[in-house]
């Protein structure tokens, strides 16, 4: 159902969440890294106001998929069971699938291409700030909630991860925007403030997302270090109902740390087509886990790696040589 939007500069990566779709890479033309923005330069959060009858129509219809996902038993919320057991040959064939292999073809939009080019591995080396801004159309409860569950959500990453992840007023460099259909203007202003030389096909894919499309998130990569990310930017639909929205952020923001694909055979995992599970599930920790361990390296490709993460996935599900 998710997607998302990746650019590393010289290439911007993008993950789109699509229904029934996944998240992959997308190239797009190249930009110098940004700088840091004053602070002066934010934008003062906007007061609510009504949104209008097309942002209302977007919200019965994405509650009716919601409804729809629930009663087909998914969008699970218990992070996996006893019916969905992995093993560590698993994890590293997920992880291969899910961290190198694009399902996009960079420069052609949003073009399916062949998935079996293999990329190279792509992380945040430097800490990952994380910074949440509302449009006006989102109302005061909706900012509360989404806060905290998006602060909640980067401890639980960080605690994953083992890396430098907070939530942050100032210093932002993981923008995540919540906001309406209502509330491009404010988005594209930002997007502009945040990604100085931003291209107009990235802004209009922002500010005039398909319905199809539920969320999304670009990560920008160092110009000298292309696997390196230092800069990210989500957008989760306030239109969303709380569990499709939560499950929006619950992916994005794991694939803007690095998790840029989907693969079909993943599961128990948000990183599939298939809808089943709506939040980060045991196996989707792992495969975080397995992306921030130090016996990885960035850059590395697939057949590099292989070794490696045998040995992380072994370790992490207990088993010995």
């Amino acid at each position: 159902m998710r997607s998302g939007w990746h650019r590393r500069w010289p290439a911007l990566v993008i993950c789109a969440t699509l229904l029934v779709a996944g998240c992959d890479e997308i190239g797009l033309k190249s930009s110098p890294t940004p700088q840091v923005r004053p602070a002066s330069l934010r934008v003062t959060p906007p007061a609510p106001v009504a949104p209008s009858a097309q942002s209302a129509d977007l919200a019965r219809y994405y509650a009716k998929v919601q409804n729809d996902l629930l009663t087909r038993g998914l969008l699970r919320t218990e992070g996996g069971g006893p019916d969905t057991p992995y093993s560590s040959d698993d994890l590293v064939r997920n992880f291969e699938n899910i961290v190198f292999f694009d399902e996009y073809s960079r420069g052609a939009g949003l073009s399916r291409t062949r998935t079996d080019q293999s990329g190279r591995l792509s992380r945040w080396s430097g800490p990952v700030r994380i910074g949440t801004e509302f449009g006006a159309t989102v109302p005061q409860d909706q900012r509360t909630r989404d806060k905290a569950q998006i602060d909640r959500y980067a401890s639980r990453l960080a605690r994953i991860t083992g890396h430098a992840i907070t939530s942050v007023r100032t210093g932002t460099n993981f923008h995540v925007f919540v906001v309406g259909e209502d509330d491009s203007d404010f988005l594209r202003g930002r997007l502009q403030q945040i990604v100085p030389g931003i291209g107009k096909a990235e802004l209009d894919l922002f500010t005039n997302l398909p319905r199809s499309y539920y969320c999304l998130v670009a990560a920008v990569s160092d110009t000298n270090n292309p696997n390196d990310y230092v800069r990210a930017v989500a957008l989760i639909r306030a239109e969303h109902p709380d569990l499709v929205r939560l499950s929006c952020v619950h992916e994005e923001l794991a694939q803007g740390l690095g998790l840029s694909n989907d693969s079909p055979s993943a599961r128990p995992s948000i990183f599939n087509d298939d809808d089943e599970f709506a939040l980060l599930t045991s196996h989707d920790e792992l495969l975080l886990k397995m992306l921030y361990d130090p016996r990885l390296k960035q850059g590395m490709t697939a057949d590099e790696a292989r070794p490696v993460t045998g040995k992380i996935a072994r370790d992490l599900m207990g088993q010995q040589l």
